[in-house]
């Protein structure tokens, strides 16, 4: 199982909840300590195979060598949960384009690059699960928020599109639109 943004809140969540039931993990988060943290407590804690490797998923270039890493190792996946996710929250004219940018890189070109990488490392064997999350911000243009629900829209619009491209793989997408 794929976790990106692992060491936060529902990154975290996930990753314990699928360590608890066997499952073996990669983790990535940006925070290297915390997942490295995160995946030695969940190794003693539930006796499970935990890789991690920290990446900047704002990064192109990182994200090309972490993504290349996972290929070298010929790792093969049954199920892709998209955490990572970024905001600046506030009026966008105060937003700096480095903020804008980085918001875009990581909740969307990250994520596609992930989930592309991820369905060419799909395990043969068994169906593809993906669970990604979006926001409740997908459903409505929010002043203060406008480029990070633009972005939630454009997660929960590609997902379900993709969505009906997998099935006849045996594939299955879930979007998850958690409110604050």
């Amino acid at each position: 199982v794929f976790i990106s943004g692992a060491a936060g809140g529902l990154g975290k969540a996930f990753a314990v909840e699928c360590a608890s039931r066997g499952w073996k993990l990669f983790l990535t988060d940006v925070r290297a300590r915390d997942v490295e943290t995160l995946a030695e407590g969940l190794r003693r804690s539930y006796g499970v195979e935990v890789l991690h490797q920290p990446c900047n998923l704002a990064d192109a270039a990182e994200r090309r060598r972490f993504l290349d890493s996972i290929r070298q190792q010929g790792l093969r996946f049954w199920m892709l949960i998209n955490v990572a996710g970024l905001d600046y929250e506030g009026l966008f004219l105060d937003r700096t384009s480095g903020q804008i940018c980085n918001i875009i890189q990581v909740n969307i070109e990250s994520t596609l690059e992930i989930t592309h990488a991820i369905l060419q490392r799909m395990d043969p064997f068994t169906s593809l699960r993906i669970i990604t999350v979006s926001s409740l911000a997908a459903f409505y243009p929010m002043p203060v928020k406008a480029t990070y629900a633009a972005s939630k829209r454009f997660l929960l619009d590609f997902f379900l599109a993709l969505r009906e491209e997998i099935r006849p793989l045996g594939a299955s997408v879930t979007i998850l639109c958690p409110a604050g």
